[in-house]
């Protein structure tokens, strides 16, 4: 298989030769009717797909390809504004990238061409300068070649993963992982950190006497300084003192139910600055004083109606500014030159979210910005703070045009027993706003954020085809505090469901959805509500589609051969899904499977063969059982793929029976 693993160097004139190759060499499918959007124009791959600034500033790698071609590692050269496809493989596509230093990057493998059943090779490893000379594999692609294509030395193991750079990245090593799993599932019992020289493959231990550890912060010259560990449900938060070079437990608690404390960024001052609830309903960024080992009582950065989960933004050891989602994403920085670079690519770019990227050492004014909002996918380009000018470099989807996109915004509705609920609400573009059809769509999880202020595939192709969609943040969500989140403890089928229940209800009073033609959709935990939507709500909901859906929550227990971690099972789901035993009663009445025969609105269901985390027995189990009293079910399988959709074909052609599901049973009178 190594031998397949072909590597190409190629050098082009400029990156316009990239971008156009990736633009001009795509063969359209054939156009729908009445002019809207193509429906592969939505769920096609990127053809680029990333772009990130060396530490000196002075290069930009990308992530490139053509719609059918692999996806290449290039350089731009930001002197001479030439290009160098630097890696490419005849039957893989790059994957993650990172910068090494300012003349070195790290890349591993992935193949978007293989649904999930057919995915024999791991990611490995590799690492190559910014000319394409000193190519070099450092980790193995699979168990099978320990020795092949690393200078006579063993390739490391598969499961070497790449941690992030040493300091300032002015050295040829990176921070590398080896996960050790006790299990065949793959469950982590503790992690081994490494650094690993890109050049010679060489490795050598960090001396870490932490058996648990799972994660660490650097500080400015890339010692580690603070590790979480996970030993079965109990986290702990350990600091190694720089004056005694001593490990020191400063915290723990039960990683489920406990007053959660997340290490977020080490400063080259020595200033720990963590999130937390501090004992409040959100969470918040707050700095932790470690010689007292306490946070300090006034957050750092804070919202009263949204939990901070924030994105470090900082160079040379120094926090600059973080990055975090409210309603929308924001960015808060505390460096007054940042600051106004912000203010200046704002006021030239007013109508997106625009995320700054910046160099660790920066020796030139230039910065990479990514540019994005409801209508519009992700542009990304590059701004020279001298002379105020902005220059494109690609966009993850050219084939989608902004102004045929339907608005997206935020919107909130009371539940029945009081509890406000977020959804975010999606109109079809140049529409009444009035007496729609409207798909109700169930985020997955169920306990994380479903919706964000972004271009979304699914939801701008259902608005693109003439429905409304709402997306109900319903409660055990997170993002929205503690009391939202355990609201949803053991709700699944009741509260939860309850909630989207109000919010379609919601829709139909303020006049947007037509009653009589709603549908309810969800992947995952979201084709479970949607099930069982249908059986408690038939009045509410015409059809139902449920991809990769759960349908009995016994099945997720008893299954052995799906990824849920027994850790999981018997210390989380217990808790906040219900348990076996004691909930016996509940875990039935809540089952679509035990509830199948009261499900008669036209269901549209599909599963992916080597699905994991719903395995097909989930669907297999609940056909057989619903269209025994339900003639209207339609039912596919894709052989290959795994919990959601891989590949481009899987995607349209999925989406084309949703069009055609939705267009019978909820179109237009």
């Amino acid at each position: 298989m190594i031998s397949k693993l072909r590597h190409v160097t190629t050098r082009l004139s400029s990156i316009a030769c990239l971008l156009a190759a990736s633009v001009f060499s795509h063969n359209v499918a054939a156009a729908t009717p009445s002019n809207l959007p193509s429906i592969v124009s939505f769920f096609q791959n990127s053809t680029f797909s990333g772009a990130k600034l060396s530490p000196n500033a002075k290069f930009v790698a990308i992530r490139i390809s053509t719609r059918e071609g692999r996806a290449q590692l290039a350089v731009l050269d930001l002197a001479t504004f030439k290009s160098t496809v630097v890696a490419s493989f005849e039957e893989s596509d790059i994957g993650e990238f990172f910068w090494v230093n300012d003349t070195r990057i790290v890349f591993n493998l992935t193949n978007l061409q293989l649904a999930q059943g057919d995915q024999y090779l791991a990611s490995g490893m590799f690492a190559v300068n910014i000319d394409g000379s000193k190519f070099k594999q450092l980790v193995q692609t699979s168990s099978s070649f320990w020795k092949a294509g690393n200078g006579g030395r063993a390739l490391l193991k598969w499961n070497t993963f790449l941690r992030g750079a040493i300091g300032n990245q002015e050295s040829d090593e990176i921070y590398v992982v080896q996960p050790e799993a006790y299990d065949d599932k793959g469950q982590v019992d503790y992690v081994n950190l490494q650094r690993l020289n890109t050049l010679t493959g060489h490795i050598t231990d960090v001396d870490m006497p932490l058996l648990h550890a799972h994660r660490w912060l650097m500080d400015g010259q890339g010692n580690p300084r603070v590790a979480v560990t996970y030993e079965k449900n109990i986290k702990a938060i350990h600091y190694k003192d720089p004056a005694t070079e001593k490990w020191q437990k400063l915290t723990e608690f039960d990683a489920f139910t406990g007053n959660d404390i997340d290490p977020f960024f080490y400063d080259g001052d020595g200033k720990l600055i963590v999130t937390s609830n501090n004992g409040k309903d959100k969470t918040s960024l707050y700095i932790y004083d470690l010689a007292k080992n306490k946070m300090l009582d006034n957050p750092l950065v804070t919202s009263p109606d949204f939990d901070i989960k924030a994105e470090v933004i900082s160079n040379n050891g120094k926090l600059l500014g973080v990055r975090y989602e409210i309603d929308a994403e924001v960015t808060q920085w505390f460096d007054p030159k940042m600051k106004t670079v912000q203010q200046l690519i704002d006021a030239l770019l007013p109508n997106t979210v625009n995320q700054l990227s910046i160099a660790q050492r920066a020796e030139s004014p230039i910065f990479i910005v990514k540019a994005y909002s409801d209508i519009q996918p992700a542009l990304y380009l590059l701004f020279n703070a001298e002379t105020k000018k902005l220059t494109k470099l690609g966009s993850v989807n050219s084939d989608i045009d902004p102004q045929k996109m339907g608005m997206k915004d935020m919107v909130r509705y009371q539940a029945r027993d009081g509890l406000s609920i977020p959804a975010y609400l999606t109109l079809p573009k140049d529409s009444s706003k009035k007496n729609l059809p409207m798909v109700v769509l169930v985020h997955g999880g169920p306990f994380l954020r479903g919706g964000h202020w972004t271009w979304n595939a699914d939801a701008q192709f259902l608005a693109s085809r003439g429905y409304a969609v709402l997306e109900p943040e319903f409660r055990g969500s997170t993002g929205f505090g503690g009391k939202h989140f355990r609201a949803g403890w053991k709700q699944w089928g009741l509260a939860m469901q309850d909630d989207v229940a109000d919010g379609t209800k919601w829709a139909i009073d303020q006049g947007i959805a037509d009653p009589k033609r709603i549908c309810i959709a969800g992947a995952s935990y979201g084709g479970y509500s949607t099930l069982m939507g249908l059986v408690k709500d038939p009045g509410l909901y015409r059809c139902g589609i449920n991809w990769v859906g759960v349908t009995d929550i016994n099945l997720m227990y008893d299954v052995n051969w799906s990824d849920f971690s027994d850790i999981w099972k018997r210390y989380g789901m217990p808790l906040m899904v219900g348990d076996q035993v004691k909930d016996a009663a509940q875990l039935k009445a809540t089952s679509p499977l035990e509830n199948a025969n009261k499900i008669k609105q036209p269901l549209l269901m599909a599963y992916g063969g080597a699905d994991r985390r719903v395995p097909l027995i989930h669907g297999e189990k609940f056909y057989a059982a619903v269209k025994k009293e339900n003639s209207n079910v339609e039912w596919i399988v894709y052989e290959k793929e795994g919990h959601g959709w891989s590949l481009v074909k899987t995607r349209v052609d999925f989406w084309s029976h949703v069009e055609k599901f939705l267009g019978k049973n909820i179109g237009n009178p």
